[in-house]
């Protein structure tokens, strides 16, 4: 019987109630207010500033949550179970009418966004194929044709509840298009392993130097 091998494919990873309510709602409470930095390109976007994820007890808390998550998508990124430390942190508040421009995350591994609040469906989180041309030049996309994974351009998660958590290569490109519901809330952060190894040719990561530590 013929076979299709979907070769090469991209990881996703999504883990239902990542963060307990109670952690969801102090966050929310606690960096709202903060996300004062007005994004270039959409001014109803507005972000924290870069936080350390050893900064304060809310912000540990998290990082306790996601890095077993994390340390296991790491496994089918890499193939090894690395230690895996969160490199920065920063929360997002998109009010109605804003979006995100397409972009990926430099200087990390894997990327996460965890969703502090009701999330409306206009405005989930939407992943892209690289236009780096790996695609046929001519296309076949029309009423009549059918998108899967093979043919797709875009994958959309429209439907997640706050406390969600997705996981994804930090190359990967991703956009949040325009919001027509409530207020948006989201935490997003970078992670990088210890240590990467090429047979025998060996590179080792440290994050930033941490700040001294709240209470």
């Amino acid at each position: 019987m013929p076979e299709i091998l979907g070769l090469f494919p991209t990881p996703l990873m999504r883990v239902p109630g990542a963060l307990p309510p109670a952690l969801l709602s102090d966050l929310v409470a606690a960096y709202r207010r903060r996300a004062s930095q007005v994004n270039d390109r959409s001014k109803r976007l507005s972000h924290t500033e870069i936080m350390s994820p050893e900064a304060t007890p809310l912000l540990r808390s998290v990082s306790e949550a996601v890095l077993p998550h994390v340390t296991d998508f790491g496994t089918h990124l890499f193939g090894e179970q690395l230690n895996w430390q969160l490199k920065e942190a920063w929360v997002n508040v998109l009010e109605t009418g804003g979006s995100q421009a397409m972009h990926n995350h430099a200087n990390s591994f894997v990327s996460g966004v965890l969703y502090l609040a009701v999330t409306n469906p206009s405005s989930g989180t939407i992943f892209m194929k690289s236009p780096a041309g790996h695609d046929f030049v001519f296309t076949n996309l029309h009423p009549g044709a059918e998108v899967g994974e093979f043919n797709a351009a875009k994958f959309a998660i429209t439907d997640p509840e706050p406390g969600d958590l997705v996981l994804f290569p930090s190359y990967l490109l991703h956009e949040v298009p325009v919001n027509h519901g409530p207020q948006r809330i989201s935490l997003a952060f970078n992670a990088i392993p210890d240590r990467l190894n090429a047979w025998g040719y060996a590179i080792r990561f440290a994050g930033p130097a941490a700040p001294p530590r709240q209470p």
